[in-house]
C-alpha cells in the first residue's frame, strides 16, 4: 500500500486516485465555496490540488469569517472549521500556478465564487479561461458555484464566439441575492455586495441560449444544485454541501 503525501490518503497502488483541481484567487474568496468541496472530496477519497494565478496562497475574505455586518451574513461554523483546516494542509499551502497546468492531469475542476474585488483578477483572467476552455475539450467534469459561474460564462468557444453555457442548463447567483445584500449592507460597505454593475445573474443567462436555462431553485434556502451532463452549478455558499455532493456523484458515476 502507498500513503498520498498530499492528502494523507491511504491508497492501493494500483488504484490510481482521482485528482480534483480548485482553481482561487489570491484573496477574497468565500471560504464555505471552498473548503466544502475540499472537505467533501477529499473525505470520498478524491486527491485535491489548488491553483492560484501565480502559485501565491490564497486568503478568503475575512469579513466571511468574522460576519460582515453585527457578526451576521457570514461562513458558519462548520465551514470556518473547514477552512482553518484547510488553511494548514499540505495541498492548500502548495498551490499550482494556473499558467502552466494541463487539463489532462486532472478528472475534474472546481470554481468556486466571492464577491469582494480581490476576486475580479481570478473572475477576468484569460489563461483561467484557457484552461477552463481545456477541461471542456476533454470534457471533464466542472463545478461551479455562485460567482465561479462568471468564469464560465466568460469563457468561449472559439469557433463559434459562444459562451461554453450555450445551450447548457446552469444557475449561479441569483439577483435576489445579490441585490438583498448589498441593500442590507450598502450604508456601511458600499458596494461590497456588488462586484459588478451587472448583475451576476443577468450576465450568466444573456451567455445562454434562452433565459429560461436558467434555474433558479425553489427558494434560496433550500439547497440547490443544477447538473447538466458533466457542469454541475450552484448559487451560494448554502448550496455547497448538495453542489458537492453532485460532483462526487457526477466522478463516481452516480445517479444524481
Amino acid at each position: 500500500m502507498a500513503v498520498d503525501d498530499i492528502c494523507g490518503v491511504v491508497q492501493l497502488e494500483w488504484l490510481p486516485v482521482k485528482q480534483v483541481l480548485i482553481c482561487i484567487p489570491d484573496s477574497d474568496f468565500d471560504p464555505t465555496e471552498v473548503a466544502t468541496p475540499w472537505h467533501r472530496l477529499r473525505e470520498a477519497g478524491f486527491r485535491v490540488r489548488f491553483a492560484s494565478e501565480h502559485g501565491d496562497v490564497g486568503a478568503c475574505d475575512p469579513l466571511l469569517l468574522q460576519g460582515v455586518i453585527f457578526g451576521q451574513l457570514g461562513a458558519d461554523t462548520d465551514a470556518i472549521e473547514r477552512y482553518h483546516r484547510m488553511i494548514q494542509s499540505v495541498e492548500f499551502q502548495n498551490p499550482l500556478n494556473w499558467h502552466e497546468l494541463d487539463a489532462a492531469a486532472f478528472d475534474a475542476l472546481v470554481l468556486p465564487g466571492g464577491h469582494a474585488p480581490g476576486m475580479k483578477p481570478y473572475l477576468e483572467s484569460a489563461p483561467l479561461r484557457d484552461l477552463v476552455l481545456a477541461f471542456v475539450r476533454l470534457d471533464r467534469p466542472i463545478a461551479a458555484i455562485c460567482h465561479g459561474v462568471l468564469v464560465l460564462a466568460r469563457t468561449r468557444d472559439p469557433q463559434t464566439g459562444r459562451s461554453v453555457l450555450y445551450g447548457r442548463t446552469c444557475t449561479s447567483l441569483l439577483a435576489t441575492l445579490e441585490r438583498g445584500a448589498y441593500w442590507l449592507t450598502f450604508w456601511k460597505l458600499g458596494k461590497y455586495y456588488r462586484t459588478y454593475s451587472e448583475l451576476v445573474q443577468d450576465e450568466v443567462s444573456r451567455n445562454l441560449l434562452q433565459k429560461r436555462d436558467f434555474k433558479v431553485g425553489k427558494a434560496p434556502w433550500i439547497p440547490f444544485a443544477v447538473r447538466d451532463g458533466r457542469l454541475v452549478t450552484a448559487r451560494w455558499p448554502r448550496d455547497a454541501e448538495v453542489f458537492s455532493g453532485e460532483l462526487i456523484h457526477l466522478l463516481t458515476g452516480g445517479e444524481v
